[in-house]
C-alpha cells in the first residue's frame, strides 16, 4: 500500500547573530545553513497495519508525514501510495487519506463543528447517504453528541481533537496519518481516542501511521515501530523484538510476613528491603524468574508477589542510546 524509497529532504535555514547591526546586515546579505530533515528514508507499509513512527524532536517525523500526505515535495527518492505519487496526483490521492496534525486544525474556528463537517463533505464530494452514516458512527463512537453544535473556539483541547479525528474520517479514507493526535489530552480523552483508532483499524481495515512522543499510544496501538533519528531510518521492527532486546530485566516485589534478615537471592540484586517487603532486580538472561521465586519462598512466608516489566518508555530510551540520538 505504501512504498517509500530513498526519500531525502533538506531545508535552508537563515542564520544571523543577535543585535540590530546583524539584523540590518541580513537585509542585504543573508547566510544560510542546510538542515537535513530526511536522508535516504525507505520503508513499506502493508494494508491494515498500525505503524508507530517515532523519534526525538527534529528527527524528521512530521516531514515524512507531510511528504506522504502530498504537502511537501522531497528533493529525491520516490513515494508510491495506493498507486499514487502524493505530490503529483494530489487531487485524486487525498480522497483516500485522512490527516490529523495535533498542532494544526482543519476545523473553522468560529463556526459550529457540524458546519465544518458539512463543508468538508462538499470539498470531498461525499455522497449524502455515506456522509450521514459516517457522521452517525463518528458522533456515537467519539461521543460528539453534546459538542457538535458548538463553535470550535469553545471546545476544550480534548474535545477539539476528537472532532479533528472525526473530520479526517468523514470521507471514508483508506489511510489515516496521525501526527501527535493525543498531545495535551487528559487520560480519559486519550483512552477514547486510542479505542476509536483500534476500532476503525479492526472493523474497517484503515491503515494508520502514528507519530507520537507518548509511548503508551504506541504500546496500545502499534504492531510495528519505525524509529527515525537525525533524518535517518534507524530501526524497523516489532515492539516484541524491542522487549526481547531491552526488557530482559524484571523487577520483583515480594510481600511477606515479618522477617528480620534481608533476603539473599543468587543472581538477583536487592534494590530495597524492609521486614515485610523486598524489591529485587533480575536479569532474565542470567537467572530464571522461577528460580528466584523458589529461593524467595524458601526464605520467607510469602503473602504476595509482583513481577514488573520496565515501561516501554525505558526500552525506547535504551534504543535511542544504542543509536546515539
Amino acid at each position: 500500500m505504501i512504498t517509500i524509497n530513498g526519500i531525502s529532504k533538506t531545508y535552508q535555514v537563515a542564520k544571523r547573530s543577535s543585535g540590530i547591526g546583524q539584523a540590518f546586515k541580513s537585509l542585504f546579505h543573508r547566510e544560510y545553513t542546510d538542515v537535513e530533515a530526511l536522508n535516504d528514508i525507505s520503508f513499506t507499509v502493508k494494508p491494515g497495519e498500525i505503524v508507530g513512527y517515532i523519534g526525538p524532536n527534529g528527527a524528521g517525523k512530521s516531514t515524512t508525514i507531510k511528504v506522504m500526505s502530498g504537502i511537501l515535495v522531497p528533493d529525491s527518492g520516490s513515494c508510491t501510495i495506493m498507486g499514487y505519487t502524493p505530490w503529483k496526483d494530489r487531487v485524486a490521492y487525498v480522497r483516500n487519506i485522512g490527516v490529523v496534525f495535533g498542532q494544526r486544525s482543519q476545523l473553522w474556528w468560529d463556526v459550529p463543528v457540524i458546519d465544518s463537517f458539512e463543508l468538508l463533505r462538499d470539498i470531498y464530494k461525499v455522497p449524502e447517504q455515506e456522509y450521514k452514516a459516517n457522521l452517525a458512527l463518528l458522533t456515537e463512537t467519539l461521543e460528539l453528541q453534546d459538542i457538535i453544535g458548538m463553535p470550535v473556539r469553545q471546545l476544550s483541547l480534548g474535545q477539539r481533537m476528537r472532532c479533528e479525528i472525526a473530520a479526517s474520517l468523514l470521507h471514508s479514507p483508506s489511510i489515516l496519518f496521525l501526527d501527535e493526535p493525543t498531545i495535551g489530552l487528559d487520560a480519559a480523552s486519550k483512552i477514547a481516542v486510542r479505542r476509536f483508532i483500534r476500532t476503525i483499524n479492526e472493523e474497517k481495515g484503515v491503515t494508520v501511521i502514528l507519530t507520537t512522543h507518548d509511548m503508551n499510544d504506541i504500546e496500545a496501538l502499534a504492531q510495528r515501530i519505525i524509529l527515525i533519528g537525525k533524518g535517518k531510518l534507524l530501526y524497523d521492527g516489532s515492539i516484541d523484538a524491542i522487549r526481547n532486546q531491552f526488557g530482559t530485566r524484571k523487577t520483583i516485589i515480594a510481600l511477606y510476613r515479618q522477617q528480620e534478615a534481608p533476603l539473599k537471592i543468587a543472581g538477583a540484586v536487592l534494590e530495597s528491603w524492609s521486614p515485610e517487603r523486598a524489591v529485587l532486580s533480575v536479569d532474565t538472561e542470567q537467572v530464571l524468574i522461577s528460580e528466584v521465586l523458589i529461593s524467595i519462598s524458601q526464605q520467607v512466608e510469602l503473602i504476595d508477589i509482583i513481577i514488573d516489566t520496565p515501561p516501554i518508555e525505558d526500552m525506547i530510551i535504551q534504543l535511542y542510546k544504542e543509536h546515539q540520538i
